[in-house]
């Protein structure tokens, strides 16, 4: 496994636990907005040192403190470690939660089948047709709406998360992003962070924020067709 840091407590991270993060390296698209630009390209910020060892050092010192773990990154399912890992942490006591962009149905579905995540946030970054102009991935988009199927289908707990930010959303995006989520349990429309991003001109260029009407506006589109939506 190729740690990128770790977080040593977050209550809110993980709807109803309290939790650790870890951040894993490397990932599979290159949004231009990402705020974690060093894990997505694969380096270790905060993380020299840490090892599949040192982590479960960790783990078993906090056991009866924490009650949760979460894998983010980067990219957690392109760890080739990632399975056995959430393996480990589940038998240790530990509920997990994954963070993931849906890049890999394949590991998203041996997780599930194998009972080894117990809540699934995926992000959907903008509608699956278009993920090819907008995060430099030409089969992402496909892998994505096989992700969603998966998860919606699941019996995990879930959530789906989309960035809000031109030019990757607008009103007819988040539309269609949530007639593919029809019936989901919760769909949450995210601000965007604009403090460090994978393209370091992507805020200067102008049209990028989506202010709060707007946004306000998108979340009643995408209430007609799932359960809940909310504005984060």
């Amino acid at each position: 496994m190729v740690f990128g840091g770790l977080q040593a407590c977050s209550l809110i991270d993980f709807p109803g636990r309290i939790s650790c993060v870890l951040f894993l390296s490397g990932c599979n698209f290159a949004c231009p907005y990402c705020h974690n630009p060093d894990l997505a390209r694969g380096g270790p910020p905060g993380g020299a040192g840490l090892d599949d060892d040192s982590v479960g050092r960790f783990l078993e010192s906090r056991r009866g403190m924490l009650d949760g773990v979460v894998f983010c990154g980067g990219e957690p399912t392109i760890q080739p470690g990632l399975e056995d890992l959430c393996r480990a942490v589940r038998a240790m006591g530990y509920a997990v939660k994954l963070d993931t962009n849906g890049g890999m149905p394949g590991v998203l579905a041996r997780l599930i089948e194998e009972n080894t995540v117990d809540y699934i946030a995926m992000d959907i970054k903008t509608d699956p047709d278009r993920y090819s102009a907008h995060v430099g991935s030409e089969t992402g988009g496909r892998a994505v709406a096989e992700s969603i199927r998966l998860v919606m289908e699941s019996g995990v707990e879930y959530e789906f998360r989309t960035t809000c930010v031109r030019p990757m959303v607008n009103e007819h995006v988040i539309e269609s992003i949530a007639r593919r989520l029809a019936g989901a349990d919760l769909y949450v429309l995210q601000r965007v962070t604009e403090n460090r991003s994978l393209d370091p001109l992507f805020f200067k260029r102008k049209n990028r924020r989506i202010d709060e009407s707007d946004l306000i506006g998108f979340k009643k589109t995408a209430e007609f067709w799932v359960k809940r939506c909310m504005i984060r």
